[in-house]
């Protein structure tokens, strides 16, 4: 019988082995084995008093076996999913999440943490150890340890189900981006659309053996076509097919519909919240954030509305006069915004994200982070073409430090079929003592830019570096740890609500002559970005930074308000809070049909729920960070130093707001925030 790669010993993923039909099998093998030393634990701790190597240490490596195995299995299902993975995901995810109760109400493993806690062997634990213990038996109490039997199962069940509606409304949401394209066949219909588009339309036509050119609603080709068509009528189309994906609108209205997993998501969400004896699930979510109240953070926001409406009004009002007197467009529609705001941002500034596309082809880019990461923080990165990989587009990097290998990554930058939209970072591996020594950090780094084509290399806008360089932060995080305990080791126990500060803080090198020195390069003349350029680019910096941050305050408070205000909401009453938040805070025009909420994963099938304000309470953080190297210099050495040792080094060892008090010196002010957005003071 051929062995199981899943269950074999690897310093990196046997990608070339695994098949679909090893995961089942595996991940129940492994769950066996976690149950039957979980078991042996708490039994032995029961008997004689557990110490931190006989009782955690055998406890985390077999936990981490379970991990090995499952993260590449859940990263290729996100980015290379067929159906026989998607349904083997499934199946495993239904155990997995059964396992999660079973160990989160254990009462026995919850009594040896106790024991440990309690016992002689405490005061030998060191700050890292004691943490851990603390953090694991708050969780045991999230997960309703204390809880009479009845409960304690209903619990399961909803942690069961919970799992599975956010799997399927993920899988919905990419359904949905896949079922709908259009086919054109002249070039004219799409004026406008700058070449590099039209070439990626060009080529996703011949992918599918059609002529002319395919729009889909992956990001890469439905963005150009609403910011630059000058077709009024296609950018309409475009725009309705993808703001009702998984809805009971649009072209494929009542297809892959969200609606009812919504519902039943927010309605087991708060009976669970209940079930723990917490008032709402808003209050829930909170207990492992910096923020302490749902009401903390309706203020915050409610704080930076005020400061940032006026100027938001200013700026649509500024858009809506361009729009009519240049563009002839009388009255805004949501899909006319992208499109007029190009044009503004051209007009005024002489700048576009397609004219700066040709200096920064993806290789460029790709050295030139590399090159700010050695100068700030000392290590060195490069390529291993010898290791393990799942597709000809992933490369995969190790991280150096005085010529020792400490971590890895894994870049898959493209867009693809069966690859879920957004950018990300997932652990593949984590940083941890192991009897064999320390087990090396490893990162999936995720996007989906538009792939290179005609043997040229890919050009990337500004936004995508940025958007690469925050997931790095987010990868640099996970990789540059010090810790060696899993649960502590990279972003593991970090806050929430503090966990995007080292991905916001990389994002400024994309602005500066000093960062962009190194990653803008022409394509053809390998000239650096002219100042010029750069000027225009930091005066359109701040374009519309108030309509954006309104934005994003408007995802915040209908995020947090669903959480907090509304027990068992159908989708009418889901709708109707988010048609109030907008008519608080939203300053541009909004249309009936607009499903935003159906294909909003970020809180429906990712880690954000009640908690998606934390991209601006991090921002806080971050600019605040950034003015430390605007003081002492953007590639300081002691300063990149005392970042990496006092933020990226200590993973989730101390409270984030300790971290941030030591590296600053003093407690985070929102001022930076507002002056790097360019907010006026209000």
């Amino acid at each position: 019988m051929t062995p199981n790669p899943l269950l074999e010993t690897h310093e990196l993923p046997p990608f070339a082995e695994m098949r679909a039909e090893h995961v089942v099998p595996a991940v129940e093998a492994l769950l066996s084995e976690n149950r039957e030393m979980i078991d042996r634990l708490a039994k032995q701790a029961a008997e004689t008093p557990p110490t931190w190597e006989t009782f955690a240490d055998p406890l985390e490596a077999v936990s981490d076996r379970l991990s090995k195995a499952w993260s590449p299995v859940s990263h290729l299902n996100s980015t290379m999913n067929t159906p026989e993975l998607r349904e083997a995901y499934q199946t495993c995810l239904e155990k997995l999440s059964a396992f999660g109760t079973w160990v989160g109400q254990h009462e026995g493993l919850f009594h040896g943490w106790q024991a440990l806690k309690q016992g002689e062997a405490w005061a030998r634990l060191d700050a890292a150890q004691q943490r851990t213990v603390n953090n694991a038996l708050r969780d045991f109490r999230l997960a309703g340890v204390d809880l009479p039997a009845d409960k304690k199962t209903r619990y399961g069940e909803i942690q069961s189900r919970l799992s599975t509606l956010s799997n399927q409304y993920s899988n919905n949401v990419l359904d949905a981006t896949q079922a709908w394209h259009k086919d054109i066949n002249s070039e004219e219909e799409l004026a406008g659309v700058p070449q590099s588009a039209l070439e990626t339309l060009k080529a996703m036509a011949e992918a599918k053996g059609v002529s002319g050119y395919r729009i889909t609603l992956d990001f890469p080709s439905f963005f150009p076509v609403v910011s630059y068509a000058d077709s009024r009528a296609l950018r309409e189309e475009v725009y309705t097919a993808f703001v009702t994906r998984a809805s009971n609108q649009g072209p494929n209205a009542g297809k892959f519909d969200n609606a009812p997993i919504m519902e039943e998501i927010l309605a087991l969400r708060q009976e669970l919240a209940k079930l723990l004896g917490f008032k709402t699930y808003a209050d829930f979510s909170l207990t492992t954030k910096m923020a302490d109240s749902p009401e903390q953070v309706l203020d915050f926001l409610g704080d930076l509305a005020r400061r940032a409406a006026p100027q938001a009004k200013e700026e649509f009002a500024e858009l809506s006069v361009y729009a009519r007197d240049e563009l002839g467009l009388e009255e805004l529609k949501p899909w006319d915004i992208a499109y007029a705001s190009e044009k503004l941002r051209e007009a005024r500034h002489a700048i576009s994200q397609e004219q700066l596309r040709p200096y920064f082809p993806a290789p460029r880019v790709i050295d030139g982070l590399f090159q700010v990461v050695e100068r700030l923080y000392g290590v060195s990165v490069e390529e291993d073409s010898k290791a393990p990989s799942y597709h000809t587009d992933v490369r995969y990097f190790r991280i150096t430090e005085n010529g020792q290998p400490i971590a890895g990554f894994y870049l898959d930058l493209y867009a693809r079929e069966g690859k879920r939209g957004g950018a990300w970072m997932a652990d593949c591996r984590v940083r941890r003592q192991t009897k064999n020594g320390i087990q090396l950090p490893v990162a999936f780094l995720t996007c989906n830019f538009t792939a290179p084509v005609g043997g040229k290399p890919a050009l990337l806008t500004h936004d995508e570096v940025t958007t690469l360089f925050h997931e790095f932060g987010h990868g640099l995080h996970h990789m540059l740890t010090k810790q060696r305990i899993a649960d502590i080791s990279g972003i593991n126990g970090v806050a929430w609500d503090a966990v995007e500060l080292p991905s916001q803080f990389m994002e400024n090198y994309c602005w500066e002559r000093e960062g962009l020195n190194l990653l803008a390069k022409h394509v053809e003349t390998g000239e650096a970005l002219p100042s010029e350029l750069l000027e225009r680019l930091q005066a359109a910096k701040n374009f519309q930074s108030a309509m954006g941050m309104m934005r994003q305050i408007e995802f915040s408070l209908f995020d947090l308000r669903l959480h907090h205000e509304l027990s068992a909401p159908s989708a009418s009453d889901v709708q109707a809070l988010l048609d109030e938040v907008r008519s608080q805070v939203s300053v541009v025009p909004g249309v009936p049909f607009n499903r935003f909420q159906n294909s909003f994963a970020h809180i429906f099938a990712g880690g954000y729920a009640a908690g998606y304000y934390s991209y601006k309470w991090a921002e806080v953080l971050s600019a605040d960070a950034w003015s430390a190297f605007e003081e002492a210099g953007i590639f300081d050495a002691e300063t990149g130093q005392r970042f990496r040792r006092e933020i990226l080094e200590q993973g989730g060892a101390r409270d984030a707001a300790e971290l941030f008090v030591a590296f600053r010196g003093r407690e985070p002010s929102v001022e930076p925030l507002l002056r790097h957005s360019g907010i006026r003071a209000a």
